[in-house]
């Protein structure tokens, strides 16, 4: 049962995924401070952010829903801000597979989660 945004795994995962990102991008290039590394650390953080504010409106279907279409969203942007991070020879292509990888499975279960929201 689900009484938090918390209790999905899906929440879980997106909010490690951004720290992992977080982690990531302290190695980027200073000059990177204010383009990539924003980009990238805010549209991590923002899966999360979407999944939890659904949660607080999820009385509001369509907004619930909304907000998970957000989250889908920073999650595939994510994977372009990853993109460019390897392409910038910032992360090597094993941290990049893994980052993609997760974002992957994050936006599969955002999916699941819009399709079947009537489960939770």
């Amino acid at each position: 049962m689900i009484k938090s945004y918390k209790d999905f795994k899906v929440y879980e995962l997106s909010y490690k995924l951004a720290m992992k990102i977080f982690e990531l991008s302290k190695k980027f290039p200073k000059e990177e401070q204010y383009a990539l590394t924003t980009q990238i650390r805010n549209s991590s953080r923002s899966i999360p952010a979407n999944i939890a504010e659904g949660w607080a409106k999820r009385k509001y279907i369509n907004v619930f829903k909304r907000h998970i279409i957000d989250a889908i969203g920073s999650c595939d942007e994510t994977k372009v801000w990853i993109d460019f991070a390897l392409d910038c020879k910032y992360i090597s292509e094993e941290k990049h597979r893994i980052a993609t990888d997760d974002c992957n499975e994050i936006g599969r279960m955002l999916n699941g989660l819009y399709e079947n929201w009537k489960t939770f």
